[in-house]
């Protein structure tokens, strides 16, 4: 399976066409703007969470939305949607990326219905705004331990109060 920049609409025929290809599907999301190890190190352990990993990724405008705060002169996302989906899906562990614009996944998880909702261990379920929506249908949702503590936001800071 090559990975790929799919649709809502196209990857939700791709599972119903091959389930089999696909589930048990592991889902998380995220802006992802500097991909950096700890990136890395969570989406190979939640691959391993089952057969396929798909990444809800962050459009520009709702990275902006969520990361409104200016760091000296930079302003999120730092890379653009379409390169931060191409090099999401030159990943390893990626076997999908679907791009969404509101603020949460809710409406992917949703409609692919993933088996499995992954989110990094700084977060709690009952904080998670999409955990209805995963419990609803019957999904199990993984919290996953952060092995390298960074973040694209403390990277930023680092960059910002070099210049």
């Amino acid at each position: 399976m090559i990975p790929e920049l799919y649709t809502l609409d196209a990857l939700c025929q791709l599972v119903t066409q091959n389930p089999d290809a696909w589930r048990p599907m592991v889902f998380t999301c995220g802006c992802f703007d500097l991909i950096h190890a700890g990136h890395v190190r969570y989406l190979r352990s939640a691959k391993l969470l089952g057969r396929s990993l798909v990444v809800g990724l962050n459009t520009d405008a709702s990275v902006r939305a969520l990361k409104p705060q200016k760091l000296g002169n930079l302003t999120r996302p730092i890379t653009p949607e379409m390169q931060r989906a191409e090099v999401i899906a030159g990943l390893k562990p990626v076997d999908a990326v679907v791009m969404f614009a509101e603020l949460t996944a809710t409406s992917v998880i949703q409609a692919l219905q993933p088996d499995i909702y992954a989110k990094g261990g700084d977060y709690r379920v009952e904080t998670l705004p999409e955990a209805p929506a995963v419990l609803a249908y019957g999904g199990k949702i993984e919290l996953i331990a952060i092995e390298l503590p960074t973040s694209t936001t403390g990277i930023v800071k680092k960059i910002a109060e070099a210049i």
